[in-house]
């Protein structure tokens, strides 16, 4: 599994940061290349040569040159290249960032859509280039070799017009929805986030964060919601999904160990020991 921006390393991408903060990151993609993808930040890819297919439980889309997709913040996706030619460039919005820019554009986000802020409804919203936008792409690309003293202010403005030209192309307003929402500071359903993780590789703190709290108040309003700790639920429900793989499927103890995040296979048959009263062999 690829996290990104975290993961994002020189050898791989061509990237440009405002302060510490990636802005965006330009690959070449290696063919044929298959991967999981975790988006730590909301992000917009831009397709700029070949094509690649893009997958969650929910939604399927292929992409091409000229193609836009933003990605929300927190969904895991399948890429897949189709095409040996693949290049895009990967742009990441700081929370921070967004909020700023929604406060200095106030006057965007009146009428309909600042009365519906709201998440997207599936991870994936796929938009088309226009000539303009198609511009401020080319006028991106020569700061990833530029040496000038003054490139993050710069790339803070670029920051600026590209959420401009998104909004501009989206048609639907749904982008202008998620925007208002994080302007707002929504938090997410703690029962609908957890439902949808507790299988997956992820750390408490990256599970604060993608529920829109700190730490400390995630642990709060958890403990508040499903009266145990976090890391006490997360635990039972990987179990509990391991015993009905072993129940169900003909996977090993081994296969389904990895499969619900556990690093070593005798740690989870302690714990599942500790939970059942037998091993996962005795009791398949």
């Amino acid at each position: 599994m690829l996290r990104v921006p975290s993961d994002i390393s020189s050898q791989e991408f061509e990237s440009l940061k405002i302060q510490d903060m990636t802005f965006v990151a330009y690959r070449n993609e290696v063919y044929p290349s298959r991967y999981e993808v975790f988006f730590e930040e909301h992000a917009v890819i831009v397709v700029l040569e070949g094509e690649k297919k893009f997958s969650s439980t929910t939604q399927e889309v292929r992409v091409e040159k000229g193609d836009i997709l933003f990605v929300q913040r927190g969904f895991y996706l399948m890429s897949e290249s189709i095409h040996e030619e693949y290049k895009s460039l990967v742009f990441f919005f700081d929370e921070n960032l967004l909020k700023e820019f929604v406060g200095l554009h106030g006057e965007l986000f009146e009428g309909r859509a600042a009365r519906e802020a709201a998440p997207l409804q599936a991870p994936i919203l796929h938009l088309h280039s226009s000539e303009n936008f198609a511009r401020f792409i080319a006028s991106v690309l020569p700061y990833f070799r530029s040496q000038s003293n003054l490139k993050t202010h710069f790339l803070r403005l670029k920051f600026q017009e590209l959420l401009l030209h998104l909004l501009e192309i989206d048609r639907s307003g749904k982008l202008q929805s998620v925007l208002l929402s994080i302007h707002q500071g929504q938090k997410a359903d703690l029962r609908f986030l957890m439902t949808s993780y507790s299988l997956k590789p992820l750390t408490l703190i990256e599970l604060a964060r993608l529920s829109g709290r700190s730490l400390s108040a995630f642990k709060r309003d958890f403990q508040e919601e499903f009266d145990t700790s976090p890391a006490f639920w997360i635990k039972q429900q990987r179990l509990e999904h391991a015993d009905f793989l072993l129940r169900t499927t003909e996977m090993n103890v081994s296969e389904i160990s990895a499969e619900i995040g556990y690093e070593s296979v005798s740690h989870f048959i302690k714990a599942y020991k500790a939970k059942y009263g037998k091993t996962p062999k005795r009791r398949r």
